[in-house]
């Protein structure tokens, strides 16, 4: 099962909860370093997963299949709330959503697979690495400065937040982009993330027409990706460059399309 998941989950929260009661108003209202929301929209973005968790909607075909999208139209239905109305929804739903996730480590269930649309399909019990990478990057990549705009600290990320959180980012690398990132490997590449979080990974080609790319331990492969694990959650979601912190060793023309598409949400 994935208890560290659940464990940095609460961690990342814990360190959430920290924060909000020292920003002002007129913090909450700055953009943010995730492109189009603004500061209280992030908050608003981790509430609302947490009130679907906790009291999920009923299926609606109307509703955008780019994960994106759906997200950007969830923060969109709360940009006419107050900061105040934002923050009790992630209050009161988050506490919820954490001890869901919790029981979701215990059999029979924990391995029953669930599809999350637009992401693809996991073991329940992974589902609280999920949380644990969202929170953890949008506190860390797009509210708190250096890149994102409040001017606050936190002790720097431990192995225990950010090893569950590349889990989740390796599991869901080979399925949402299908056969647009699909097509970028011809060959097998290795993903050395190195730091808090540190792994190494082999990402091999796809075995037929309609496979997927597979992501196992270890490296079985020249061609080599280097990175920290901290880096990675931030190039490999295209918040930032991932030129400004790879470096690859091997065949770097067999490399470079799958940087170039990779884009785990």
């Amino acid at each position: 099962m994935t208890r560290a998941g659940i464990a940095a989950a609460r961690s990342s929260t814990a360190q959430l909860a920290e924060i909000i009661p020292q920003v002002d108003d007129e913090q909450w209202e700055l953009p943010s370093a995730c492109a189009g929301w603004r500061v209280i929209d992030v908050v608003a973005h981790l509430a609302a997963l947490a009130s679907e968790a906790v009291d999920p909607p009923p299926p609606d075909p109307s509703l955008p299949q780019n994960r994106e999208r759906y997200h950007d139209l969830r923060v969109d239905e709360r940009r006419g709330w107050n900061h105040a109305e934002v923050l009790d929804e992630w209050r009161r739903s988050t506490p919820r959503q954490l001890d869901l996730l919790e029981a979701a480590q215990e059999p029979p269930g924990a391995d029953e697979a669930v599809e999350v649309p637009g992401l693809g399909t996991y073991p329940r019990h992974l589902l609280a690495n999920t949380m644990a990478f969202n929170v953890f990057c949008h506190l860390r990549n797009d509210m708190l400065a250096p890149n994102g705009p409040l001017p606050f600290t936190l002790p720097e990320p431990t192995d225990d937040q950010v090893a569950p959180a590349i889990d989740f980012m390796l599991a869901g690398l080979p399925q949402m982009q299908g056969p647009e990132l699909t097509a970028t490997v011809d060959r097998p590449l290795v993903l050395d993330l190195t730091g808090p979080g540190a792994t190494t990974v082999t990402v091999f080609p796809a075995s037929g027409p309609d496979g997927e790319l597979t992501v196992t331990p270890g490296a079985d492969a020249t061609t080599r990706v280097h990175s920290t694990a901290l880096d990675f959650i931030a190039w490999a979601t295209t918040r930032k460059p991932w030129r400004d912190h790879c470096r690859i060793t091997g065949n770097t023309s067999a490399a470079t399309p799958f940087l170039d598409c990779l884009n785990i949400i």
